[in-house]
Formats: structure tokens, sequence, C-alpha cells
């Protein structure tokens, strides 16, 4: 198993905040343009890359979508003493805001870092107090007048950190989802003999609702639907077993159910069948808070689609320590490209 460590690394850390997509949606249509026989992108700016089966008389299309941005910021007030205030784009936990770096995106890149009120100046209270995210500031350490050189109101922010490898994983931010983009891309470059069109989709904003999911999903109409996210692992001291949802190193997982969608029992099976037959390791999945792209993709097209999701398993969610394992991001690649090269298999009618 070798995975292009450096693709990975640069699909992590190149900036795409909710909204603020253009460097990563560049950078994927640099990488998938030699793979697939068409490439465009929509108003909202979800880039569609279209591979085209050689033999599909039925014109079955299949929509796989991963999503390019990452939780961020956006700067909302300028203060004295060049102190940026911010709102969060995307589902932020508070504490994990403390002693981070970001990357202000003005004019030119600047970087800063979250500041709140020492803990030698807090009061008995606000040392108990649970933190919330207005209680941070953004340090550029600039005067105000340096800072609106190259800031302004609506600017995007997001997080500062690179990937490194750990073990047996990878750690990063962004791991939600630059993981799944890697994974989709690698796919495209190993796919051959696929039964149906594919459409491969890096949609955008889906941190903060689906949104790009939803309106490539009813712009191609697709008859199944596979989604690539990551998924909680949990597996750590204090943790239930039946808290876990799924665990680094036990495989990829198969989504069966989620807050926002219930995968398809067909695509469940098929992926399982799919699984069990190529030796993949694979683990279910049921998350009952949260939820991806597998909504829109199901729920936007004309008909509805037949769909499901394969999820990576990562640990420290939505923060800058982001961890997955390299075995279960080398059997998610595997899982994908047997699902796409076998789907005509399949008896979808029962």
């Amino acid at each position: 198993m070798e995975l292009d460590i450096p693709l990975l690394k640069q699909i992590c850390e190149i900036a795409g905040a909710p909204g603020f997509e253009k460097r990563i949606r560049d950078l994927v249509i640099e990488l998938v343009t030699p793979l697939v026989d068409e490439v465009k992108t929509d108003n909202l700016g979800n880039v569609i890359a279209v591979k085209k089966s050689e033999n599909n008389p039925d014109n079955k299309k299949v929509m796989v979508a991963a999503h390019i941005d990452e939780i961020g910021f956006m700067v909302t007030h300028i203060e004295e003493g060049g102190f940026l205030r911010f709102h969060t784009l995307g589902g932020f936990d508070p504490k994990t805001l403390t002693a981070q770096r970001v990357i202000v995106h003005g004019k030119t890149d600047l970087v800063g870092v979250m500041g709140s009120k020492p803990i030698h100046v807090m009061t008995a209270e606000e040392k108990t107090k649970i933190p919330k995210s207005t209680d941070y500031f953004i340090d550029l350490g600039m005067t105000k007048e340096e800072v609106e050189k190259y800031v302004s109101v609506g600017d995007p922010i997001t997080r500062e950190r690179e990937l490194i490898e750990m073990g047996d994983c990878v750690n990063c931010k962004s791991i939600d989802n630059r993981v799944s983009v890697f994974i989709l891309i690698e796919a495209l470059r190993k796919l051959k003999n696929h039964p149906y069109d594919v459409y491969a989709v890096f949609t955008v904003q889906e941190e903060l609702g689906i949104r790009g999911a939803n309106v490539a999903a009813h712009g191609i109409n697709p008859d199944f639907g596979i989604a690539l996210d990551t998924t909680i692992a949990f597996d750590v001291p204090g943790a239930q077993a039946h808290e876990k949802i799924t665990e680094l190193g036990k495989g990829t997982a198969i989504k069966i159910m989620d807050a926002m969608t219930v995968c398809d029992y067909r695509m469940v099976a098929f992926m399982k069948k799919t699984a069990t037959e190529h030796q993949i390791k694979w683990q279910p999945e049921i998350l009952t808070a949260g939820g991806t792209d597998t909504a829109g993709v199901q729920r936007m097209g004309k008909q509805g689609a037949i769909a499901g999701a394969i999820s990576i398993p990562t640990r420290h969610l939505h923060q800058v320590i982001e961890m997955a394992h390299k075995e279960d991001i080398h059997h998610s690649i595997l899982l994908l490209n047997a699902c796409l090269e076998n789907m005509d298999q399949y008896d979808w009618g029962h």
C-alpha cells in the first residue's frame, strides 16, 4: 500500500473556506482534467468531472460527491488595535480555538493567532465558564491602520496547520474533507471498465448545509449516488463501545445512516457484498448526529438516486489535529473503484 502523501498534503493544506473555495477548486481542476473526458464548473462553484462509459446503452449515471470546502471563519469587524472579530463558517467546538494560528485571506495572506482573555486576569467564575466563539479575537500583530491596508470585512479565514505522518496515520487540519477529495482523484486515476457514466463532483459549501451537492444533484439527476466524507472515530480513552461509531485501522466505513440520510438498503448491501468479494476491509457506520452530501445526492435529483456513502474514520473531527489511518484511506479508494466498476453486476430491483 503506497499513498501519494505529497499530493494528500497539498490538497489538505490549501485554503478553501465555505463560499471561498477558489484555490482548492483550481487545484482540483488541474489534477482531474487529465483523468476524465469533461470538466465543468457550475454557477455555485462545484467542479463536475465526467468520465464516460464505453458501453452504456441506458445512459445510467453515477454521481460521486466529495466536498472541497473546510470549516473556517469570516472577518466581521476590525477593532481598535487591529484586532479582528469573526463569524464561524461551519461547526466549531469553541474550546478548540484556543492558542491556534489562522490565515486571514485579504489582499495578501496574513498569519494571525486566536487570542482570548488570559487566565491570570479571569475571575473565578470566568475560569469555569464554557468558552464561546465570541470570546476569541484574531491578533495580527499589526496596528489597525496597517491591518486595513490588507483586510476587509467579509474576508475569509482558514486554520494554519501542516500535514504530518504519525505512525500509521496522517494528521492535519481539514482531513475533513480533503482526504475524500484525494480518494476521488486517486479513484479516477485507477478507474477502468466502468459500466455507467461517472460524474465525480467536488462540491462546495457542504459545511454550511450541503448546498453544493443539492445543486449538483439537481442538475445531474443521477441514477446512483455515492458520497465520500469523513466520519467520527471515537476510539479513544473513556469511550464506551457503543459510542465509537468507527475505529481507526478497521477499514473503510459503509454508511448505513446519519442524521440527514437513511442510505438506500440496496446500496448498503451492494457495498458490503463488493467489499467482501474484493477482500476490502470495512466496518459499518451509523452516525446519529451530523450529515453529509449523501442527503443531497439521494434526494435532489428529479427522480431521486439509489445512494449511499463511503466514510473515512477520523479522530478529532473539526479540530486542527484531525487524524486518519493510511490503510483506511487505501481501502476507501479500493471500495470506490470496485463499486464503480461492478455496479451493473448487482440486482437493483430487489
